[in-house]
């Protein structure tokens, strides 16, 4: 056993010296900058070119970058007010995710308290709206969701809404005088409905749940509201079919029009400025798709996206879409639809990797889409190969053909990589997402061992050489297969993981207690017999193959109090383990420090699996 605490550390390599998966952490990334209302030409974006994400400031007409925040564990929740004027970011302490909002002139100066009278919170939301309003969500685990106005000119912050349950704020309407609310009341965390209100006095002034008081499995999502001043019409996501899909909700008269949008997966949607047409994302069997709907004719026409994933697009006001693009084998890139690439990061260039193949399963819930990536031609590998199989966190997430740095080292190791949308995961159907409830994690793992099975009879994979590796939710099925299937895997590899699901409820921040009794019907007290089926450190006796675990001591999703017991229990067991614990929160936003994971990460499994290449 070895356990390792540490921070980064050392100095960057030469890039001439440096091998190819290091490259493409350390290549500087932007994302897609976000822009101004009231003020297109003022921008902002995240970025890693100083080793850590940070928020910088775009000034599209003077064509300055500027960077907004510094912090040692980095920063990536901000937004602009409508007027461009200044930059909201939230901060918090090494990755907790607990703090307070602050704001800095967009043109430089000092950060001041956004909303000096709301004590920390975790954040549930934000809307800034005309002349300065704000209406701000705060989470916490005494006090559940509330929602306060935030008054311009310095007066004092007013309460909307409170309720024990999860919940936010969605948008604030053009003319500031409305505010959307999702809200879970009815005790369903993964169907949300919809409540709009009066930022006056939080009065309630339309209503939309499909879950019908939590006995359907209907979520509601708001899209915004026109971008209209005086327009009551909120552009809405419903499941109301197998698969997300977006209508609009007049919440002045009720009246709900549902879009003509004939395509076969998740349909996502926002507004062009005008508020004349939305732009329409489509995602489906883990690819992307633009389109630009008319809502004069109902027209839909296609927008060119090349083959791979959008994971971020936004309507300019001269009608181009910029939109954040990558697939497995190319880096990612901020486009445009009028050509060319909008915004890049000067310095190293993150070098190209391998293509995904597809691969369906027939698996016990129905057929298993997994993605498959087999190390380059021409590095005397032949098969079976030694085979990562790197699993998704979320678990309402999936893997698609985009760019990703983890998956491209173990290629460039000789690992074949595959990695499985298992139920749970979007893209595939409501009843998919859906299917996971109460034998959680333990259906998961059935779709991932299907896949297996495919892997190794298909002559892809060594059985003697399988990897199981995740982060998140994905460290957690990790974990939960290392000790319900032993004899599948070789090695475990698991990042800020649940490993004892009762003691991480008592610990996690209250929106996700509400998502666990979602999946689990009730509480660790209400319903212990299904937490200890689904709990890793139930199964740790069975545990046959070496592990890893590393952790963030700051963690408030997968704390570290719960990882401590599942490993002090693999030590007195005499299991052979090594864990590595770092200063920061679900992950780590500085570049050295993820590198540094990254080569602990591959050096334990090229050290029990004889390696690739």
């Amino acid at each position: 056993m070895n356990e390792i605490t540490g921070s980064a550390g050392g100095s960057m390599p030469e890039a001439g010296a440096m091998p190819a998966w290091e490259k493409r952490f350390r290549a500087p990334r932007v994302g897609l900058p976000e822009w101004a209302e009231d003020a297109p030409h003022r921008s902002l974006f995240v970025s890693n070119v100083t080793g850590t994400y940070e928020l910088y400031a775009w000034d599209r007409a003077e064509g300055g970058r500027r960077q907004v925040t510094d912090r040692p564990n980095g920063t990536t929740e901000g937004t602009l007010s409508r007027d461009g004027a200044w930059v909201w970011w939230f901060s918090d302490t090494d990755g907790d995710e607990f703090g307070v909002w602050m704001k800095q002139p967009f043109g430089g100066g000092e950060d001041v308290p956004a909303a000096p009278a709301l004590a920390p919170s975790y954040p549930a939301g934000l809307a800034l709206g005309v002349d300065g309003l704000a209406v701000v969500g705060r989470s916490t685990d005494d006090e559940g969701t509330s929602v306060h106005v935030v008054p311009p000119a310095g007066a004092e912050p007013y309460e909307i809404y409170r309720h024990e349950e999860s919940g936010g704020v969605g948008d604030i309407s053009e003319d500031g005088t409305l505010v959307v609310i999702e809200h879970t009341e009815h005790g369903d965390a993964m169907h949300s409905a919809l409540r709009v209100v009066r930022v006056a006095d939080g009065s309630t002034v339309a209503e939309l749940d499909d879950t019908e008081g939590g006995t359907r499995e209907l979520g509601l999502d708001s899209l915004g509201f026109a971008p209209v001043p005086g327009d009551r019409r909120l552009l809405v996501g419903h499941q109301r079919a197998d698969r997300w899909l977006p209508m609009i909700w007049d919440t002045a008269t009720g009246e709900e029009t549902p879009l003509d949008i004939d395509l076969p997966g998740d349909v996502h949607a926002e507004w062009y400025p005008d508020g004349s047409a939305l732009l329409v994302v489509h995602d489906f069997q883990a690819r992307s798709q633009m389109f630009r709907y008319d809502l004069a004719d109902g027209s839909l026409t296609a927008l060119d996206t090349p083959q791979g994933s959008v994971s971020g697009a936004t309507a300019r006001p001269d009608g181009s879409v910029e939109f954040l693009w990558s697939s497995a084998e190319q880096p990612p890139a901020v486009r445009s639809t009028a050509g060319g690439i909008v915004l890049e990061a000067p310095g190293l260039r993150a070098p190209d990797s391998v293509p995904v193949e597809d691969v369906w399963v027939d698996g016990p819930g129905g057929r298993i889409h997994a993605l498959v990536q087999r190390p380059a031609d021409g590095d005397g590998l032949s098969g079976p190969l030694p085979t990562v199989f790197e699993i998704h966190g979320g678990p309402t997430w999936h893997d698609s053909d985009a760019f990703a740095a983890g998956p491209a080292a173990w290629l460039d190791h000789g690992f074949a990589v595959v990695r499985v949308n298992y139920r749970g995961s979007t893209g595939y159907g409501r009843e998919w997402t859906d299917a996971l409830k109460h034998r959680v994690g333990l259906i998961e793992l059935e779709d991932i061992a299907a896949v297996r099975e495919w892997a190794v009879s298909s002559g892809l994979a060594d059985p003697s050489r399988l990897v199981l590796t995740g982060g998140s939710w994905g460290g957690y099925l990790t974990l939960l297969g290392l000790g319900t299937q032993p004899e599948a895997w070789t090695v475990g590899i698991a990042a800020v993981p649940v490993a004892d699901y009762a003691t991480a409820y008592d610990d996690e921040m209250e929106a996700l207690k509400a998502l666990d009794r979602t999946l689990f019907g009730g509480s660790p007290e209400e319903v212990p017999e299904r937490y200890e089926a689904s709990s890793p450190l139930s199964y740790v006796e069975k545990v046959a193959a070496p592990v890893y675990i590393s952790a963030g001591m700051n963690d408030p999703r997968c704390p570290i109090r719960q990882i401590d017991n599942y490993v002090e229990r693999l030590r007195t067991l005499d299991k052979p383990h090594e864990v590595y614990r770092y200063d920061a929160g679900h992950g780590s936003l500085v570049v050295e420090e993820r590198i540094k994971q990254v080569r602990l990460e591959l050096a334990f499994a090229l050290r029990h699996t004889g390696g690739g290449a």
